[in-house]
C-alpha cells in the first residue's frame, strides 16, 4: 500500500464514512444507480446461491441435492453482471454473477440503470467492505429465520460511491490481481498449518504406540466412556462464564454447565471426530460427545490418544454424517500405567511447543493478510488511495510478507 498515493484533488461530501472524494467521483443514492430485477417463472434455469466467501456460485458447487421437486416458480432470474445479495448481506453474502440462473426469492437482484455505466465488480468489492456492511446494518430490519433482511425499498435510499467508469475498471483490475496474490499467500500458510498439525499427529501416534512402553490392550469404552451432550438452542443461551462446546469447539457461553472440567469433547455431527481438550467446567452440546468416565487415566493422555484415533472413518457409513459412540467404544487401544501416561504427555508437549509456535506464527500472518486486504480494498474504493492506470501488482511473496 505504501506505493499508492492519494488523488491530486478532492471534493467534500456529506457521508458518514468519508469526508471527501476525489474530483470527478460521485456520491449517489442507490436508486440512481440500480433497478431491482424481479423476473419469475424461469424454473428451468440453473439454480444459483449467494455465499459469504465466494459470492454468487452455482448451487451444485455447494451440494448435490436433488432440487427437481423444489417449487422454483417464485425464484428470481439473474443475468450475468447482475449484483445479488441475500438476507446475510451484513455478514458479506453479496456478489456479482457471471451466470444466468435463478436465486431464492429471499435474495435481491440488482441491475444497472440504462443511463448509468458501471463495473459491477467495483460495487461487489465495495459492498463487501466492513464500512458498507455496517452501513447496511442501519437500514436492515425485521427478523427472518434469525437473519435481518435489507429490502430493496430501503437499499435504494442508501448511497454508494461512484467513480468514473475508467477508474472503476482500473480499481477492479488492481484489486483482482492483488486479492488473488493475498489469497494465494493465505492458502500457502493454511497448507503449512495443515502440515504442522499432521506432524504433531504423527509424533503423537508414534510416541503412544512406541514399543518401549508396557501397555494393556483395552476397548475404548473401558478407558474413556463417552456420552452425548445436552441440547441448548440459540434462544436459550444465557450470558455466563461457562463455554458451550459443540462439534468444533466453543460455540458460545452460558450461565450453567453440564460437565466438570477438565474434560474432552469429540465432534458428533458437523465437524465429526474433532477432539477438544477443556480445562474448565463446560456445557457439552448435543452436537458433541464428551468423556463422562475417565477411569482415573490422565486427561491429557486420553486427549492425545483420541487425536491419534481416526474417528472420522467411523462416521463414513452414516447417511447423515454423525459419529455413533457405540461404534468407537469398540476400538481397541494400548494403555500404559498412569505414571507412564504422564511421561508420554510431557514428551509430546515438549515436541508440540515448537510445532505450535510455527502454527501460531502462520495463523498470525493469515490474520494480518486478511486485515491488510480489508484495509487496502476500503482505502481504494473510497478514493483514499489511487491505483495506477495499468496496474501491475506483481510482487514476490517475501515482499508481501514484509508488507504485512
Amino acid at each position: 500500500m505504501s506505493k499508492l498515493k492519494p488523488y491530486a484533488k478532492y471534493q467534500p461530501v456529506q457521508y458518514d464514512y468519508v469526508s471527501q472524494l476525489p474530483k470527478g467521483w460521485k456520491l449517489l443514492p442507490n436508486i440512481a444507480i440500480f433497478r431491482e430485477r424481479i423476473e419469475r417463472g424461469h424454473e428451468n434455469e440453473e439454480l444459483l446461491s449467494v455465499t459469504i466467501g465466494r459470492g454468487v456460485i452455482k448451487q451444485s458447487e455447494l451440494d448435490k441435492k436433488d432440487s427437481s421437486t423444489l417449487d422454483k416458480s417464485k425464484y428470481l432470474l439473474v443475468y450475468p453482471n447482475d449484483l445479488v445479495y441475500s438476507m446475510r448481506f451484513r455478514q458479506g453474502a453479496s456478489g456479482y454473477s457471471i451466470y444466468k440462473g435463478i436465486v431464492s426469492p429471499a435474495c435481491t437482484v440488482l441491475k444497472a440503470k440504462k443511463d448509468v455505466e458501471i463495473n459491477p465488480r467495483f460495487f461487489c468489492y465495495m459492498f463487501r467492505t466492513g464500512f458498507y456492511k455496517n452501513y447496511v446494518d442501519r437500514y436492515a430490519y425485521g427478523i427472518a429465520d434469525g437473519q435481518i433482511p435489507l429490502r430493496y425499498v430501503d437499499f435504494k435510499r442508501m448511497y454508494s460511491i461512484v467513480p468514473p467508469l475508467e477508474t472503476q475498471n482500473n480499481i477492479v483490475a488492481y484489486l483482482d490481481r492483488k486479492t488473488q496474490q493475498i489469497q494465494e499467500f493465505i492458502a500457502k500458510k493454511e497448507r503449512l498449518i495443515e502440515l504442522l498439525e499432521e506432524q504433531k499427529k504423527v509424533f503423537i501416534l508414534e510416541e503412544i504406540a512406541s514399543s518401549k512402553y508396557i501397555t494393556e490392550k483395552k476397548k475404548l469404552k473401558y478407558v474413556s466412556f463417552l456420552s452425548r451432550g445436552v441440547d441448548l438452542s440459540n434462544e436459550n443461551f444465557k450470558e455466563g462464564k461457562y463455554p458451550v462446546y459443540g462439534s468444533n469447539g466453543i460455540i458460545g457461553y452460558h450461565n450453567k454447565f453440564t460437565t466438570k472440567g477438565p474434560g474432552i469433547t469429540v465432534g458428533r455431527s458437523g465437524s465429526v471426530g474433532e477432539v477438544n481438550f477443556v480445562d474448565c467446567d463446560f456445557w457439552a452440546h448435543n452436537t458433541a460427545l464428551y468423556v463422562c468416565r475417565n477411569y482415573k487415566n490422565d486427561w491429557k493422555f486420553i486427549y492425545y490418544l483420541m487425536i491419534g484415533l481416526d474417528f472420522k472413518s467411523y462416521a463414513a457409513g452414516s447417511a447423515v454424517g454423525t459419529l455413533n459412540r457405540n461404534n468407537i467404544h469398540q476400538i481397541y487401544v494400548d494403555i500404559p500405567e498412569v505414571s507412564v501416561q504422564r511421561n508420554i504427555v510431557e514428551i509430546i508437549e515438549n515436541n508440540n511447543s515448537v510445532l505450535s509456535a510455527g502454527i501460531s506464527k502462520a495463523q498470525t500472518e493469515i490474520e494480518k493478510a486478511k486485515e491488510y486486504q480489508e484495509s487496502l480494498i476500503t482505502q481504494i474504493v473510497t478514493g483514499q488511495l489511487k491505483v495506477p492506470c495499468n496496474p501491475d501488482v506483481t510482487k514476490p511473496e517475501s515482499e508481501l510478507a514484509k508488507t504485512l
